[in-house]
């Protein structure tokens, strides 16, 4: 299927409209004109009807001899056909002989016995006291009115007139100046409106569409300006924003741990600032196992993978859970994770993860250490430890109680914190409280 762009489009919708407007236009007026001119033309029959039967039965009554009907009636028709009365005029006999006609085809072949049998007919049907007989020829467009000269009531003589009904091309030529102007004007307006909508419709949406191709480039930085003021110009501030959205995306996939898919060390720096920037107040927990370093090296670094995986569902799941929809989880590197929740849910949160984790963590160690409750392993020194059942410690610090300007204030309070937390030799959670 062949393929349009849209501003083809556009302009065969344009053009097909102006088509179908000029179209219904000439059509209306056509039909307006040739409703006019039937009227004018029916006025004008009845008009000379009367004048034609009031003159020549006048004239009727004034001639002494028949002998000079003929050169009587000829005059009067040539008079009436000069003076735009009439346009076919043709006075007949009773028995078909024409007197006197301007009418080429009767004038030819002298006599018109149809014309007077049309005239029977008619009278038979209407009655014969009428003033006159009319028909119309559909095909012709043409009205022939029968008009009977009476002498001592009796009628005599037929005159017949005939006159053309509005015809098309009649009506064109005189609705001609008005359809050009308006072909010229509708043609003006679709081009300023084609102008119009390339300004506005095709031109933003290939500068959109330009832009799309460059950011898929990668070219995050790109900006559009449309300045329609409306909704394309929404759409072009939507897509800018967009734009923006797709770079931080971009940030924090590239950021983002590669095991857990959690942001890194720069988002979770980001989302500390903005909290303080807004005026936030929100609790920060760090998270980390105690153990897992002797964990990892006894059961390996896949059995470790696994624990990290444990220890991310369980903090996503409690802050679903119990915390805020707004809540933040980061992942710093190796077993330490990075939350931000705010005070009111600090506790439901915290006491979740623990008891999570504490009863599941044995899951991951084989029988024969869970019943011991510790492991063997070697430390720095090469000295076989002691190392118990990994443990979790949660360090909070927060700005409820104390202001916090920045992510480094932060952690630097958290390190105090944490050594607190390990400290307790068992899964736990410390608040730092301190007001200074």
């Amino acid at each position: 299927m062949p393929k349009f762009k849209l501003q083809v489009r556009i302009f065969l919708l344009i053009l097909i409209l102006s088509f179908l407007f000029i179209y219904v236009f000439t059509s209306i007026q056509i039909r307006n004109q040739l409703e006019k001119l039937n009227a004018y033309n029916k006025y004008r029959a009845r008009v000379a009807t009367i004048i034609v039967k009031t003159t020549l039965e006048m004239l009727l009554k004034d001639v002494a001899s028949e002998e000079a009907l003929p050169g009587i009636f000829d005059a009067a028709s040539k008079s009436f056909a000069g003076e735009g009365i009439v346009e076919k005029m043709s006075i007949l006999s009773m028995d078909g002989r024409a007197l006197a006609t301007n009418d080429e085809l009767i004038r030819e072949f002298g006599e018109a016995k149809k014309d007077i049998d049309t005239y029977l007919r008619l009278s038979e049907t209407s009655g014969s006291d009428a003033w006159f007989y009319s028909t119309i020829n559909k095909n012709t467009r043409i009205i022939d009115i029968y008009i009977p000269l009476t002498v001592k009531t009796v009628p005599k003589y037929i005159v017949k007139l005939s006159f053309s009904i509005g015809n098309i091309r009649e009506a064109v030529v005189q609705i001609l100046i008005p359809i050009t102007l308006t072909v010229v004007a509708v043609i003006i307006c679709n081009l300023f409106w084609g102008i119009i909508l390339l300004r506005t419709v095709v031109s933003p949406i290939k500068m959109l569409n330009r832009a799309t191709k460059d950011i898929a480039s990668g070219n995050l930085d790109l900006k559009v300006r449309i300045n329609t003021r409306d909704e394309i110009q929404e759409l072009g501030d939507t897509f800018n924003e967009m734009a923006v959205a797709l770079k931080k995306m971009k940030a924090k996939a590239e950021d983002a741990n590669p095991l857990t898919k959690l942001p890194g060390n720069n988002v979770i720096r980001e989302e500390v600032g903005n909290r303080i920037r807004r005026k936030e107040k929100f609790v920060a927990i760090h998270v980390d196992l105690d153990n897992f370093k002797a964990y990892n090296d006894r059961y390996g670094i896949a059995k470790g993978d696994e624990i990290i995986g444990f220890l991310s569902n369980i903090l996503e799941k409690a802050l679903k859970e119990k915390g805020n929809h707004d809540d933040f989880l980061g992942h710093s590197g190796g077993d330490d994770f990075f939350a931000i929740t705010t005070p009111d849910k600090i506790e439901a949160v915290t006491a979740a993860i623990i008891r999570d984790f504490d009863a599941r963590i044995v899951n991951f160690y084989n029988e024969e250490d869970i019943k011991k409750g510790y492991i063997f392993e070697k430390d720095r020194r090469g000295e076989l430890i002691k190392y118990p059942i990994m443990t979790i410690s949660l360090a909070g610090v927060t700005n409820q109680f104390r202001p916090i300007s920045s992510y480094a204030e932060l952690t630097n309070i958290a390190i105090g914190v944490k050594h607190a937390v390990k400290a307790e030799k068992k899964s736990n959670f410390i608040l730092d409280r301190r007001t200074m």
